[in-house]
């Protein structure tokens, strides 16, 4: 439960890191047929993303494993902020935990900024802890980009793609109502939004992996893979990281 705390501390970065923020970083880049794109269909419509290899080598490639293993398949979209972030990958639509690989090193200081419409890696408090989960920027949250090495707060979340259709679906799930349930205070959007399945553009879907639906072990609740709520109201506590949308 701490870690879920902290991660999502991360994401409502303070103003003073803000402040040190560079120029605005370049755009994602425009389409090219270099770029593999991966449809996921959900029980509210279908939306496509496109990802970018050149920017972001190793989440993409993790990424695109978690697709090609069948494991986003009957997971659910467990985080709901509109005006912020839609979050997902992680839990089933019983909203337990599944097994995830290794966590990736962090790629956010690679020049995209986290614009509406991109896909970031949601993780914790350690910049280098992000697995399975992703989230889709909803506004341009850029106070979500690499500021420097100098902490987890300042690291930022990495953007390695970018919703290129179905764009509307992904607002439509934003503007579902939430509430809390399994392990959440709050946000998850009712009715749950499951990704029946997720595939990549050209490829044939292989077989589910046996251990994508296997729970994770017992010891984490809520994993601590989410950017924070942005702080609205001066009585609202800042949270240190997004809870990764």
């Amino acid at each position: 439960m701490l870690k879920a705390v902290l991660a999502s501390v991360l994401l409502a970065l303070p103003v003073a890191a803000l402040a040190q923020q560079p120029a605005k970083p370049s755009a994602p880049p425009t389409g090219s047929a270099e770029h593999p794109r991966v449809v996921m269909h959900t029980t509210q419509g279908d939306f496509t993303l496109e990802l970018y290899p050149e920017k972001a080598p190793k989440s993409v490639a993790n990424f695109l494993q978690y697709v090609r293993d069948g494991f986003y398949d009957g997971t659910v979209f467990h985080r709901v902020v509109n005006g912020y972030l839609v979050q997902g990958g992680l839990y089933s639509r019983d909203l337990t935990q599944r097994r995830t690989r290794a966590a990736i090193p962090s790629e956010a200081d690679n020049g995209l900024s986290n614009l509406r419409g991109t896909v970031a890696v949601a993780r914790g408090a350690d910049a280098n802890s992000g697995t399975s989960q992703f989230f889709v920027n909803l506004v341009d949250n850029r106070r979500l980009d690499y500021v420097s090495n100098q902490s987890g707060l300042t690291w930022g979340f990495a953007v390695f793609g970018k919703i290129v259709s179905g764009m509307d679906v992904v607002d439509k799930i934003a503007g579902l109502p939430t509430r809390a349930q399994g392990p959440f205070v709050g946000d998850v959007p009712n009715p749950l939004v499951i990704i029946d399945t997720a595939s990549v553009v050209g490829e044939e879907k292989a077989a589910p992996a046996a251990s994508s639906s296997a729970p994770a072990a017992p010891a984490a609740k809520p994993a601590a893979t989410e950017p924070a709520r942005p702080a609205t109201k001066k009585t609202e506590k800042k949270s240190a990281t997004p809870k990764a949308a």
